[in-house]
């Protein structure tokens, strides 16, 4: 399956929206989750733990499906490939890594925090809400680095692609060589149309001129 120009583009533009907006979502629970952690204020945890919750409903889990799933279709429409270089194939696991455990261990982690401040008792853990974000983020801020860097080459299937696709092209025929029907002419002299030679600027001398 091949994309065409114009699928290619969108597809990547939606691709950089989601994963700008989810790294940026991130950033922003984990002040919430700072602030959840440090603040004394009963009001002031409540708040920031009910927007966690919010923004780990209504918006985490639709960015990661979206990021990774615009990822998938992008490796796998263009000649990047999905396990052809190192680095997508990195970011596509850490990609899907880091969606199980927003669904997994991040919103668990913030709806303990909300039940808690809900019944008026103070955090179980600070944890909770600060180790999901900061793990998330750190994930997002080297798969962003590795996108803009492309490091690390291509892998053992991407090599043996990459040979079999040469291996499939054409030898290209090398000058003076024999068998191909052609003669070609030494470099630096073109055969005149009255079948003299010409001094061309590969040569060491030139003519000497006729002064009879």
């Amino acid at each position: 399956m091949k994309l065409n120009r114009p699928a290619r583009r969108v597809c990547l533009v939606v691709h950089v929206v989601a994963s700008a907006t989810w790294l940026g979502l991130t950033l922003g629970l984990l002040a919430l989750g700072a602030t959840a952690a440090t603040n004394a204020s009963p009001e002031t945890v409540a708040a920031a733990v009910r927007c966690m919750k919010l923004f780990a409903d209504w918006l985490l889990l639709p960015l990661a499906l979206l990021t990774l799933a615009s990822g998938l279709v992008s490796a796998l429409g263009t000649p990047w490939g999905l396990a052809r270089h190192r680095w997508v194939y990195t970011k596509f696991w850490l990609t899907l890594g880091t969606t199980v455990a927003t669904f997994f261990a991040l919103r668990p982690g913030v709806n303990a925090a909300v039940a808690a401040v809900t019944a008026g008792e103070p955090l179980p853990d600070a944890g909770d809400v600060l180790f999901g974000p900061v793990v998330s983020l750190s994930a997002y801020v080297f798969m962003t680095v590795i996108s803009l860097l492309k490091p690390w080459g291509l892998t053992r299937r991407g090599r043996r692609l990459r040979a079999r696709a040469g291996g499939d092209r054409p030898p290209l025929a090398r000058p003076g060589a024999t068998g191909t029907g052609a003669h070609p002419t030494p470099r630096g002299r073109r055969s005149g149309h009255d079948g003299s030679r010409r001094t061309g600027p590969g040569s060491t001398a030139a003519a000497a001129p006729d002064r009879s």
